[in-house]
């Protein structure tokens, strides 16, 4: 009887702090996303004076957004251990990110880490298309650095048994943790935004240097960050959780490699090759990672250093407050105007 009650006792809790915390990101959200549309519209001059600044701003604010985010898992002790190599010096380098996709917390994993620092192939051609056209019309107009990608186009759990029968049929490897990628974003991405191609990879003005060894900083991807998301015990996070909260504190790990622009091919053959590699390694990262609790270390060394992803506390809730003054000052002045105008 006992065990029963301490059992509906810490159930009730749960669920109490479940909807304390769904409150919480449903306010969060209305006054957040709203104060920021507002604030867009109340700098459409500057806009139109100095579209740069004007995108440099609302890059700002829309980073705040995604630590408002970062706050919701930091407060229920989601937090993430990164693994191999530091891309903090790449943070104001152009780069594109490949991430393996298992639900929809990677997200908000991959929004807390940049604080620190089934449809048919005519429709997929279509979209294509149109990611080309934003990027040529949007992208580089607006000073962005990183751009996110996700090739294996799905969720792990709804594209593994397709992948599998693909790669049997083809003749590659079987991959249980990860789904084979497909090519299309990422080689519209890379033909884009990359520089001059040569040879079939990406041309001279892309460095092979460290950005702090680099004085210069060429235009176009400089960079590829090969990024794997790895849960404890292969239990993914999805966004239900980040707002509910109702996992246990939890420990994503995240492992970083980077790859200089200059050493991947855009040509469809060698870059189908190069990426199924990368994802062939990420099945093996996330094996051992399985098996022993720790990513392996790089080759030559002995040991894998990890380090914990830090959040400054008063930055969130400093950015925290600042949302909720700002969708109490919008509300005041909107309804100062309605009652003038009514």
């Amino acid at each position: 009887m006992a065990q029963l009650l301490e059992g509906a006792r810490k159930l009730g809790w749960v669920l109490f702090n479940a909807f304390l915390r769904f409150i919480f990101v449903f306010i969060n959200n209305c006054v957040a996303i709203p104060s920021y549309c507002l604030y867009c519209i109340l700098l459409q001059p500057l806009r139109i004076m100095d579209s740069r600044y004007f995108w440099h701003i609302e890059g700002i604010m829309f980073k705040w957004m995604l630590a408002m985010v970062s706050l919701w898992g930091w407060v229920a002790g989601y937090t993430v251990m990164e693994w191999g190599d530091d891309v903090r010096p790449l943070s104001e380098e152009e780069a594109m990110v490949i991430v393996n996709h298992q639900a929809t917390g990677d997200v908000c994993t991959l929004m807390m880490c940049l604080q620190d620092k089934g449809t048919g192939k005519a429709y997929r051609d279509k979209q294509l298309i149109y990611l080309k056209d934003h990027l040529d019309r949007y992208y580089r107009s607006r000073d962005r650095k990183w751009i996110v990608l996700f090739p294996e186009g799905g969720f792990l759990r709804k594209r593994r048994e397709t992948s599998q029968a693909f790669a049997k049929k083809n003749s590659l490897p079987p991959l249980t943790h990860v789904t084979l990628p497909r090519l299309g974003a990422t080689q519209v991405i890379l033909k884009t935004l990359g520089p001059q191609q040569e040879n079939g990879s990406l041309g001279k003005e892309a460095s092979t240097m460290h950005p702090s060894q680099s004085g210069s900083k060429p235009k176009g991807l400089q960079w590829v960050v090969d990024v794997t998301i790895a849960y404890p015990k292969a239990r993914p996070m999805d966004i239900q959780t980040w707002i509910f909260g109702y996992r246990p504190p939890t420990v994503t790990h995240v492992h970083y490699r980077v790859y200089p622009i200059k050493e991947v091919p855009v040509e469809t053959k060698p870059l189908t090759d190069w990426l199924y590699q990368r994802f062939v390694e990420k099945e093996d990262l996330l094996a051992h990672f399985y098996e022993t609790g720790a990513f392996p270390p790089p080759k030559g060394q002995k040991e894998a250093v990890s380090r914990a992803m830090t959040l400054d506390p008063v930055r969130l809730c400093l950015i925290q407050s600042l949302a909720f003054a700002s969708g109490y000052l919008w509300y005041s002045v909107l309804q100062y105007f309605y009652c003038c105008l009514f």
